[in-house]
């Protein structure tokens, strides 16, 4: 039987297939969704999309039987990018299952659901829920229900392209040519139908929908993975690179020279255009994003708003304030006006936008929104996590100078610099990030405090 305790994650559902995640999972979990959710008694249907991955369409289908079993129907959008799931999710007030690894490697798949309007499913909003009546399901092997529910296809790609078209229109910046590389993941669908016309000439790479990544795994949070297009944005004089992840929902940048643009100067960028449209609004920024992103909001006449990592904190935190966006140090960006979900295309557009309404090159406009130096998420293995969080905390409290506190993780403050201390949820790790004024002693705190972390295995992303 498969392992349900272990590919229920805290915000979605991720396994090797078929040893952890195969056909019977995927059919249990649909129908337990229509349970935890009551799609029933509320809006009746499920929409449902899924990315490359050659174990993807068989996945889907096995979870529309489910769904379909409890007499609930079926939206099938086919392949689809996460956030246009999100898309369909929200247009159609429906409750969604999104089947996508994301930037995990080939041989895993998963689920990423939410709720109508593209609310999110997280462990303690119905995902435990839905993991116990799974296991219980593949334990007891009952009979299938007798109901049928009605299984209907829709296209919605050109129309999640005139949403975005809607909320930033390109059609008036300078033309510009951009490198995208979609490393064979869903950027390939997407990318094509929002720039099919307009100022902007698209240069492609790895546009082959490939769940094999046979160029290089599409996660372009590692920096192996933005070599190529790098090497692209030299070769063609190009004005931008753009990296999408497996399932498109994140968006990295590269310069006209090929240097990576963090994701907190666009955290900055997009929320000066945001408070341009809505002046005085609230802006989101998770605690690991460069201290000049909260700096920039209040200069610009925003309220910035620290929240914890990760999308389902990010939106309930949005929802409570009425945010009009959100950014994180993953480039993941969120917009109230897409539902609060995260888009890494809609992110993609304002960054074009910002650079084709004036005249500078990339590498200056964005010099404007980075004004520290960040030490990257340094990943380190540990035998006891709560211990060495601990041990960290004792060594600065009390400095004078210096602020503790604990949003999420371990963050501790000084006038120059900071640093966050964080256990992973689902691995013996702690994850790093320092930010200083400058490099010297961004390099002096993080080696202080990897000294700190005792008998550590340290990974840099």
């Amino acid at each position: 039987m498969a392992d349900v305790a272990g590919i229920f994650k805290a915000y979605d559902v991720r396994g090797v297939v078929p040893e952890q995640l195969d056909e019977s999972v995927a059919r249990a979990t649909g129908a337990a969704f229509v349970e935890v959710l009551d799609v029933l008694a509320g809006p009746g249907a499920v929409v449902i999309g899924y990315d490359m991955r050659p174990s993807s369409p068989a996945l889907a289908a096995a979870f529309a039987e489910g769904v379909a079993s409890t007499g609930a129907d079926v939206i099938d959008i086919g392949l689809a990018s996460t956030d246009q799931l999100y898309f369909a999710s929200g247009r159609l007030d429906l409750p969604g299952a999104m089947f996508t690894a994301s930037h995990n490697p080939a041989q895993y798949n998963g689920i990423k659901m939410c709720r109508a309007g593209a609310a999110p499913v997280g462990s303690d909003s119905g995902l435990r829920d839905i993991a116990d009546l799974v296991a219980k399901a593949l334990t007891e092997n009952p009979a299938a229900g007798s109901a049928t529910g009605h299984i209907t296809r829709k296209d919605l790609l050109t129309a999640y392209a005139d949403h975005l078209h809607d909320l930033v229109d390109l059609s008036g910046i300078r033309p510009l040519t951009v490198v995208v590389d979609a490393g064979n993941g869903m950027g390939g669908h997407t990318v094509p139908a929002v720039f099919a016309d307009g100022p902007v000439t698209i240069v492609p790479l790895y546009f082959e929908l490939d769940g094999s990544f046979p160029n290089h795994e599409a996660n372009p949070l590692d920096p192996k993975n933005l070599v190529d297009l790098q090497a692209k944005v030299r070769e063609t004089g190009a004005d931008l690179g753009l990296a999408f992840d497996g399932d498109a929902d994140r968006c990295f940048v590269v310069d006209e020279q090929g240097e990576p643009i963090s994701p907190s100067a666009i955290t900055g960028a997009v929320a000066v255009r945001e408070l341009a449209k809505h002046p005085g609004a609230t802006i989101l920024h998770n605690l690991i994003t460069s201290k000049a992103v909260p700096e920039l909001i209040a200069e610009h006449g925003g309220v910035p708003v620290r929240t914890r990592v990760g999308h389902s904190n990010i939106k309930q935190k949005m929802a409570e304030t009425d945010a009009v966006f959100g950014g994180e140090h993953s480039a993941h960006y969120y917009f109230r006006d897409f539902w609060r979900a995260d888009t890494g295309m809609l992110a993609a557009l304002h960054v074009l936008a910002a650079l084709g309404e004036q005249d500078k090159p990339a590498s200056e406009l964005f010099a404007d929104y980075e004004r520290y130096v960040a030490s990257g998420e340094i990943n380190n293995t540990v035998a006891d996590q709560a211990a060495t969080v601990a041990a960290i905390e004792d060594t600065y409290s009390g400095v004078d100078g210096v602020t503790v506190d604990h949003l999420d993780g371990l963050t501790v403050s000084a006038g120059q610099w900071w640093f966050n201390v964080r256990a992973s949820n689902t691995e013996p790790l702690l994850r790093l990030n320092v930010e200083a004024a400058d490099r010297a002693e961004m390099e002096r705190v993080r080696d202080e405090v990897l000294a700190l972390i005792t008998g550590a295995s340290v990974e840099e992303n």
